[in-house]
């Protein structure tokens, strides 16, 4: 998820105080460190060699120094532990030494490096032990009893392992629990940027099931409602030019008007209220077995239509079934509209490869519909994408003789077998 200015400000201003802390605990530590250093260098020195008061602050300036180097810590973690070893000999810095330790142990990639750090590790534990067996072995005062040598060896190895070996083992441990955060840290970004890429594919996937959903209602809108208001202004012409002449097959027309538009009416409520039914109370689709109705509905309205059925009946799918009927009705909504008069023949073919519908009209004559029908366009080019996405194939064009021809095959995969239906 995007960050809010205010998150990206407090981070910022975290991250600084942050980098300032670190700052000051670097400096101070170097600080302690130098100051140890040079009077451990002058302690140990100064009663075993007789200096010059120069050479004395020149033995103080190389121990601060030598503590100074802790300032490099974070960047180049192994200058303070082989600055600690090499003036070991002479100065034991504890803070020197245990902090560069820590330090080498927790900022060093383990195990890509543990060669590194064990060896210096191992390295500052046996120097350790050198240094404080020099001191215990080196000629002091009369008085004082010395333990014996065993006691001095295990004495000077307690001491050494104390100083080397907390300090590396918390460093292992501080870095390995860093290294976890962040890792959890990188998962737990990535997951997020992975949420905000789903979130993104879901809005996007519900954007296009809408506009299909807008689509499909749209087409079916068409599809239906079409036909019918076309029925309707074929008959309301009809009754226009005979309402005078022959009142009785007007008031046939009108009736034949009432019963379309109450028909366009249901069908437009189903539409707009399928949404609300569940798979119980849903209509029931238009199927092929409905063909010779709709034929009768245009034959009533004036067209000269006819019906044939070839090949052994089959069920297809609802989907198809509904694809099917509605190819021919937009095959004999576009009769109504642009070939009034003309002879229509509807064509119902089962084959073993699938079943095919074809709506094929006449060149038109001399006389038109006295309706003008508007079209929009759109019902040839729904057809087509309802036949295409059951895998069928769709075509529509005028024939050699004037005519004009709408044809659909649909495949046999698309058929219920017999075993479903038992």
């Amino acid at each position: 998820m995007s960050k809010s200015p205010g998150e990206r400000v407090r981070g910022r201003s975290f991250w600084w105080w942050e980098r300032r802390r670190s700052a000051l605990l670097d400096i101070g530590l170097a600080a302690l460190a130098a100051l140890e250093c040079a009077a451990s260098g002058v302690a140990f020195l100064a009663p075993r060699v007789h200096l010059p008061p120069l050479a004395i602050a020149g033995v103080a300036l190389f121990g601060a120094l030598a503590g100074a180097s802790l300032v490099l810590r974070r960047r180049w973690p192994a200058v303070p532990v082989l600055v600690a070893l090499v003036a070991m000999p002479g100065m034991l810095g504890v803070v020197l030494l245990v902090v560069s330790l820590y330090t080498l142990a927790e900022t060093w990639e383990w195990p890509s490096r543990r060669r590194r750090v064990v060896a210096l590790s191992a390295l500052a534990f046996a120097e350790a032990v050198g240094v404080m067996m020099v001191t215990m072995l080196a000629p002091g005062e009369a008085s004082v009893e010395q333990p014996p040598l065993w006691g001095q060896i295990l004495l000077a190895v307690l001491v050494a392992v104390g100083l080397t070996v907390p300090p590396v083992v918390t460093g292992l441990y501080v870095g390995a629990r860093r290294r976890l955060i962040e890792s959890l840290k990188d998962r737990a970004h990535g997951l997020e940027t992975e949420l905000d890429l789903l979130a993104e594919q879901a809005r996007e996937r519900a954007r296009r099931a809408r506009l299909e959903e807008r689509t499909r209602i749209a087409r079916e809108m068409h599809d239906v409602v079409a036909h019918r208001v076309s029925l309707m202004v074929v008959h309301a012409g009809a009754l226009e030019r005979i309402v005078v002449k022959d009142p009785e097959k007007a008031a046939q027309s009108a009736k034949l008007m009432g019963e379309v538009g109450r028909q366009a009416l249901n069908e437009l409520r189903e539409i707009l209220g399928v949404l609300r039914m569940s798979d119980e109370t849903a209509p029931e689709p238009d199927s092929l077995a409905g063909l010779p109705r709709l034929v009768d509905q245009s034959r009533a309205a004036g067209m000269a239509v006819t019906l044939t059925v070839s090949g052994s009946r089959q069920e297809f799918t609802t989907e198809a079934e509904q694809t099917a009927y509605r190819v021919v009705q937009e095959g004999l909504t576009n009769a109504h509209k642009h070939a009034g008069g003309a002879e229509v023949s509807v064509l119902l073919a089962y084959a073993p490869n699938g079943v095919r519908v074809s709506v094929v009209n006449a060149c038109p004559g001399g006389e038109r519909s006295a309706a003008a029908l508007p079209s929009g366009g759109n019902g040839l080019v729904g057809m087509r994408e309802r036949v295409v996405a059951l895998g069928g194939t769709f075509s529509a064009g005028p024939e050699r003789d004037g005519g004009f021809r709408v044809e659909a095959v649909l495949p046999s995969r698309l058929a219920v077998r017999a075993d479903r239906l038992v």
